[in-house]
């Protein structure tokens, strides 16, 4: 197999930094090479699937799989969020493709150290979060609403509104108290800087044994957009009482490609 130049390796294109309620299992971790496979029909998800490994098998080795699901198409009208399985709607203020600074969040440019094969492409970081679910069936639905910071019936923040409506974190109940408490998870992933931000499309995956949420995100800078997120839902996040990161990867997402130039010809030339 042709190896890559060192030289065309982003900072970011590695493990991210570790994370103290990581817990981290060697079978969900890193690779080398990623295959994102969706459909509306699982047959041709599965069909695809083994079609790839066969053809993938004289040179690359399987590390792990792990299928997921989302709503199935026509359950729910066109652009409802996605609800996860502790019954969260799960991807609220995510950025806007069609907003005009979309491409400096997500695509790269070619400019950083290492990314000249990269421009147009972007950064691809993928979790493996195990839900506690028989221990969040246990809390009562306040309960829940205020780990989250927002309604169950909707998704909409404590501060009212509609699941759109944005989040006020200085609005306070009767006694003084922020309807959205500090420690709730939209509190702690939220940033003050407008280029802080990743885009996200979710999967719940429930494998028979374990259940939980594949959380995956694209970004222009992993280390300069998701790890401070993750790092203050380190910190402290009630949601953590109930979740536990069982496997991290960073990718690197290539450019698309024509019928004259063919996917990863920037990075191989």
């Amino acid at each position: 197999m042709r190896r890559v130049d060192p030289a065309k390796i982003p900072a970011w294109l590695g493990p991210l930094p570790a994370f103290s309620r990581d817990r981290l299992e060697e079978r969900f971790n890193g690779g080398d090479l990623l295959l994102v496979l969706q459909a509306d029909d699982p047959l041709a998800v599965a069909h695809a699937a083994r079609m790839l490994e066969r053809d993938l098998r004289s040179f690359a080795e399987l590390k792990w799989v792990q299928q997921g699901f989302r709503q199935a198409r026509g359950s729910e009208a066109t652009g409802t969020t996605m609800r996860n399985l502790m019954g969260q709607v799960d991807g609220t203020v995510n950025p806007d493709p069609a907003a005009d600074d979309f491409a400096g969040l997500v695509w790269c440019d070619g400019s950083a150290a290492g990314e000249s094969w990269l421009a147009n492409g972007s950064a691809f970081v993928l979790r493996r979060t195990r839900m506690e679910l028989d221990t969040w069936d246990q809390v009562d639905r306040p309960g829940r609403e205020q780990t989250i910071g927002r309604t169950l019936a909707d998704g909409a923040p404590l501060s009212g509104g509609d699941e759109h409506t944005p989040s006020d974190f200085d609005a306070k109940n009767a006694l003084g108290l922020p309807l959205i408490p500090s420690f709730s998870h939209i509190a702690r992933a939220r940033s003050t800087d407008p280029n802080e931000r990743i885009f996200r499309r979710g999967m719940n995956y429930d494998d028979g044994t374990e259940a939980g949420l594949l959380f995956a995100c694209y970004q222009r800078d992993p280390l300069k957009q998701f790890v401070p997120i993750q790092q203050r839902l380190d910190e402290l996040d009630l949601l953590n009482e109930w979740i536990t990161h069982t496997g991290s990867a960073v990718f690197a997402i290539l450019p698309g490609f024509t019928p004259d130039t063919p996917l990863g010809a920037s990075l191989l030339a």
